[in-house]
């Protein structure tokens, strides 16, 4: 299976995947890569809802404004997710937890202006230039294979034997449309996930009640929970945004995008307004992701249509559902989303491919791969320690071999 998927079919008008300039595209596959990055998002924003109590309406509409502002800006697949070491420490601590609504809030502020400060210092980039290929590879193939063991492990395996009928059959669907323009796989998969909801598991009585209507609510994040949310939140997230949100997502976009892949201090400066942004209108911290960008293009996105589409599915369902969006909305097969979560992952661990050529710097992929993958604060060891590998083993050989 490639990442690069071959293009059996494209539009005469179409604008070239490398193109400058691309205008935005709405067809089939730019709506068919629009689902290739819900199977991260969509578990994680309902896990953080119902954790910590946020407003639904307000982090839906928000995490929607910004994938469409996104997509617009730059028109191209370049995705808006949840902050995973965020979403992960929200969900994972106990009831009564230091992790508040509000903590969430101050911490994504935290983290907004910690980006923002090393974007406008330059720091982001001097991390660019000393941070090897090699080492983005490995973070890169560490994020695959968290993608792939949680796609296997806990979506895939929910409900019970039906779900792994289902997940079989969206896989082999999957397997056969893999790349293919004309028969975009994931139409196919959602479609598949659609009609098993509405038949064993939508309550329709639950779904009228849900309906209403809202706006995002104003909040003012006080210095108690920017600080506490800057020492739990911030400090475990920013390593992990570094090595992925930046650094592979840049490397990403230029493998999928040669001609249009945005620099570093571009992408580190729209992540920073995102978090500094969100918290007064109660929405999620968000990054840009090297797994999401993957997942669109795998799934048929060429173009920031993709994430136009996207982000106007979460505004509707926070304009409109706003009463009982988690109910809502869970009633859609865990299964299906793993599956493309499957997809994502696997996109993602091809992309160190090229690596191969040099049995020095694979080998630092795959050791960076398992720090980043297996360890506590995994990303941000992987990051130092890969480095000081990549630096440090060519000197080390050329020693010993003198």
């Amino acid at each position: 299976m490639n990442s690069e998927a071959p293009q059996t079919e494209t539009a005469p008008d179409a604008p070239k995947p490398g193109a400058k300039g691309a205008a935005l595209r709405f067809d089939r596959n730019e709506f068919a890569g629009a689902f290739g990055d819900i199977g991260t998002d969509l578990p994680l924003i309902i896990g953080m809802i119902l954790a910590v109590g946020l407003d639904g309406a307000s982090v839906l509409i928000l995490f929607g404004a910004m994938q469409i502002v996104t997509g617009l800006f730059y028109r191209l697949p370049m995705p808006v997710q949840p902050l995973k070491a965020v979403a992960i420490l929200v969900i994972a601590q106990k009831a009564g937890g230091q992790i508040t609504a509000d903590v969430v809030y101050g911490g994504g502020l935290a983290i907004g202006i910690m980006m923002l400060l090393l974007t406008v210092t330059g720091l982001v980039d001097w991390i660019g230039r000393i941070v090897p290929k090699s080492v983005v590879r490995g973070i890169q193939l560490g994020l695959g294979m968290q993608l792939t063991t949680l796609a296997l492990k806990d979506y895939v395996q929910r409900d019970g034997t039906a779900g792994l009928w289902l997940a079989g059959a969206a896989f082999l669907v999957s397997l056969v449309l893999f790349g293919n323009r004309k028969y975009p796989a994931a139409l196919f998969v959602i479609l598949l996930g659609a009609v098993y909801a509405v038949f064993f598991k939508l309550d329709l009585h639950a779904a009228r009640q849900s309906i209403g209507f809202a706006w995002p609510h104003f909040h003012v994040p006080v210095w108690s929970d920017i600080a506490t949310g800057f020492l739990l939140l911030a400090l475990p997230q920013v390593p992990l945004s570094i090595g992925n949100s930046l650094l592979a997502a840049r490397q990403t976009a230029q493998d999928l995008f040669p001609e249009r892949a945005p620099g570093l201090r571009k992408i580190s400066l729209t992540y920073s307004l995102m978090n500094i942004l969100n918290p007064f209108l109660s929405g999620i911290p968000t990054c840009h992701g090297s797994g999401g960008l993957a997942g669109y293009y795998a799934f048929g996105a060429r173009t920031g249509g993709a994430v136009v589409i996207y982000g106007s599915l979460y505004l509707l369902l926070g304009f409109v559902f706003s009463s009982g969006f988690q109910n809502v909305i869970q009633v859609f097969p865990l299964p299906i989303l793993g599956v493309i979560l499957l997809f994502e992952g696997v996109a993602m661990m091809l992309l160190v491919r090229d690596m191969a050529g040099s049995k020095l710097d694979f080998f630092i992929v795959l050791m960076v791969g398992v720090m980043a993958g297996g360890l506590p604060y995994g990303y941000l060891v992987a990051l130092i320690l890969g480095t000081a590998l990549a630096y440090g083993l060519p000197k080390l050989r050329t020693g010993l071999s003198g």
